[in-house]
C-alpha cells in the first residue's frame, strides 16, 4: 500500500502523533545509540498494544483468547508499514540521507 493510500485511511492527527514519537526518538538518539532507541521504541509499542488488547477485554480469559488474533494484526501492520517506509527510504535515499 502506498503512503498516500495509507494516509487516506488514517485520521487527521495520525501523522502529527507519529511525528511527535519520531521527534522524541530523534532527541534520544542524540545521546543514545540508534539501536537502543529503536529497541526502546519497539518495546514501548509492544507494551502499549498489549495494554490495548488487555484493556479492551471483559476479563482475563477474553484477553487470552484475543492474544493470537491481536499478535497477527499488529505484526501484519508493522510489516506493511516497515516495508512501505523502507521502500520510501530506498527510493529517496539521496534526498533523505545525503
Amino acid at each position: 500500500m502506498s503512503q498516500e493510500k495509507a494516509a487516506q485511511n488514517m485520521d487527521k492527527d495520525f501523522f502529527k502523533r507519529t511525528d511527535a514519537f519520531i521527534q522524541l526518538a530523534n532527541q534520544l538518539s542524540q545521546e543514545q545509540d540508534l539501536g537502543k532507541v529503536s529497541a526502546s521504541l519497539l518495546y514501548a509499542a509492544a507494551r502499549f498494544n498489549a495494554f490495548i488488547v488487555a484493556s479492551s477485554a471483559a476479563d482475563k480469559a477474553e484477553a487470552d483468547r484475543n492474544k493470537v488474533q491481536a499478535i497477527d494484526y499488529f505484526t501484519n501492520q508493522y510489516r506493511a508499514m516497515l516495508l512501505a517506509n523502507m521502500d520510501d527510504y530506498i527510493e529517496k535515499f539521496d534526498e533523505y540521507l545525503k
